[in-house]
């Protein structure tokens, strides 16, 4: 930095030469840095080798799958496995099935976390951690060991095969996670908002939905997100429950694809490639909200 003076006698300091520091940092990364980068790079590559393949299997025709294996190049654009997968499955009856159950979960589950976690983490309620364990306990349990007492239940009710059963199920099952998750959140909300809007004369109601939503509005966004996709993916369950080709969802009837002793790869491919393009794109819609939520939590 250099100090000049004009004609008046008035010192004039001339600005610094070179880059700032930041911006040279910036462009100028340490060893360390390239080498995570690289790692996560070619990480992030092997996860999408099972799409690439997936992929290119979708478009290959059944001969030469049987002939030259999944990994040669396509000799033709096969798209006959599309055609046979939609109407074979009635794509878009399983898709408003699968839309309507995840959409269905993932908003009931956030509403009846976030009013669980409510009476847990402010509500102060007598067991509060007993009962906190009990949820984290739920989630530790496998599908696997609630499939016969719930198709008990369903039978009993009148439920079984109907997509409400499979609603009812999974709100409890994701709320489960979601009442553990945000009640942990709720337990550290800050008295003192609480207690002023308490002296201002809010009721319960009104301290939930003025205060206390507004706050952990972006937890509840990556909740309905994460409850979205969990729900889209289940298997087992819906197996069970959904007998019916008029209530199964989208992964009950790829696995209709697989016969006992015969399957149609480039069909199975290219059915897996339709039914995984609905999560995607429902991801990309909430990838800014998804990232807003997360960093917004690390920084509280």
């Amino acid at each position: 930095m250099s100090v000049t003076t004009t004609p008046t006698g008035t010192p004039v300091t001339a600005p610094p030469t070179g880059r700032p520091t930041r911006a040279r940092d910036r462009h100028h990364r340490g060893a360390g840095r390239w080498i995570v980068l690289a790692v996560v790079t070619v990480g992030a590559l092997l996860m999408l080798v099972p799409f690439a393949f997936m992929l290119l299997n979708a478009f290959k025709p059944p001969g030469q799958y049987s002939t030259e294996g999944p990994l040669s190049w396509p000799s033709e654009f096969y798209t006959e496995g599309l055609r046979v997968y939609w109407t074979q499955v009635d794509f878009p009856l399983k898709l408003w099935n699968s839309t309507v159950i995840a959409g269905s979960v993932a908003v009931l589950a956030v509403v009846v976390s976030l009013l669980n976690a409510y009476a847990l983490g402010i509500g102060r309620v007598r067991g509060r951690l007993w009962i906190v364990g009990l949820f984290l306990l739920a989630n530790m349990l496998p599908q696997e060991s609630l499939v016969y007492p719930l198709y008990y239940v369903a039978k009993e009710v009148g439920l079984y095969n109907t997509r409400l059963v499979v609603i009812i199920i999974f709100t409890v099952i994701q709320s489960a996670f979601g009442t553990y998750l945000l009640a942990s959140v709720l337990g550290t909300f800050p008295r003192g908002l609480l207690e002023a809007a308490a002296l201002d004369g809010a009721g319960t109601w009104t301290v939930l939905w003025r205060v206390v939503l507004p706050n952990v509005r972006p937890t509840l966004a990556v909740l309905l997100v994460f409850f979205f996709i969990w729900t889209w993916n289940e298997f087992l369950i819906p197996l069970v429950m959904l007998i019916d080709n008029q209530t199964q969802t989208i992964p009950v009837a790829l696995a209709s694809l697989q016969g006992d002793r015969l399957m149609d790869a480039p069909t199975t491919n290219a059915g897996a490639l339709i039914s995984l393009v609905p999560a995607i794109v429902f991801f990309l819609i909430f990838q800014r909200t998804l990232s807003r939520g997360i960093t917004v939590g690390a920084e509280k």
